[in-house]
């Protein structure tokens, strides 16, 4: 994925480089560089046209440049890669801006009577794009008060998966299967943050009634531990048995638990019923499984 990332940016300013590589020379044969009438007034030519494209591809090759080093860092630290996630957000919102000032000083247009007049502006905006304004308002909130990360494991709306970016009005967030959703910050409402805290996986394992438990809890300890030094990949200490949970209609039911990262709460739980279930058979304990006893009763 970061290789895909690296090799779209690349391309892209290699596009806008080498459009203004072509386009300079041109500008220079057409007397571009002159000078001559560009802000008399409103005018729009071939000279005009092509200093619109030099800019427009200068603007946008500094930006790639800026986003491609901005993705280059791999940073462990999940602020940082917040940091830098809305840092390349913000990049294309100022790059669209000074394009479209810079073009309209270019066909002549007074851009300081617009500035002048950016209240008004303004003032329509708030009321026609009120959610964009939210979503841009509540993603800085949540980027100042640490709500979540960039890489954080989170759950919205019953959507659970790892936060990939934040930009300055939408979340994407991307499940185990691979799925993205992109929710406006201003809906990321009652999230449950799962990488706070360290997770656990839970494991229920049952064991026939005829099973001698003083002997078998002598020799879980020891097993726990073996299978944490042959999963330290998976769990962060090694297991622990918390006793006898229920007693089932087939069989006693074990407790464990394991301290896990988030983003192994499951795959640590299928690991550990596997690690137990062997280990259990090498102790001489078989797990049970729902029988039906059947009485003949003689008829006299």
């Amino acid at each position: 994925m970061k290789q895909k990332f690296k090799k779209s940016w690349i391309i892209r300013l290699a596009i806008c480089v080498g459009l203004i590589a072509v386009l300079i020379p041109l500008g220079f044969l057409t007397n571009l560089f002159s000078g001559a009438g560009f802000f008399n007034g409103v005018q729009f030519n071939l000279t005009i046209f092509l200093q619109l494209i030099i800019m427009i591809a200068g603007v946008l090759a500094l930006e790639t440049l800026l986003v491609f080093l901005l993705g280059l860092p791999e940073p462990k630290n999940h602020r940082v890669r917040s940091v830098l996630s809305i840092l390349a957000s913000m990049l294309k919102y100022i790059a669209a801006i000074v394009i479209l000032c810079w073009g309209l000083s270019i066909i002549g247009v007074n851009v300081s009577t617009i500035v002048a007049s950016v209240g008004i502006v303004a003032l329509i905006l708030g009321f026609s794009a009120e959610s964009l304004i939210a979503d841009m308002v509540t993603g800085a909130f949540m980027i100042f008060e640490n709500q979540y990360n960039v890489g954080d494991i989170v759950e919205v709306a019953g959507f659970r998966g790892t936060v990939t970016s934040i930009g300055l009005r939408t979340t994407c967030i991307t499940d185990p299967g691979g799925n993205v959703k992109i929710v406006n910050n201003s809906d990321m409402k009652n999230i449950l943050n799962r990488s706070d805290k360290p997770s656990r996986s839970i494991c229920e394992i049952a064991v026939p009634y005829s099973t001698d438990f003083e002997k078998l809890e002598k020799e879980i300890p020891g097993l726990l531990q073996e299978i944490f030094e042959q999963r330290s990949d998976v769990f962060k200490a090694a297991p622990t048995y918390l006793g006898i949970n229920e007693l089932a209609d087939s069989g006693v039911v074990m407790k464990f638990v394991a301290e896990v990262d988030e983003k192994n709460i499951f795959s640590g739980a299928r690991t550990l019923n596997h690690d137990l279930l062997l280990g259990f058979k090498k102790l001489g304990v078989e797990c049970p499984f729902p029988q039906v006893d059947v009485h003949n009763i003689p008829v006299k």
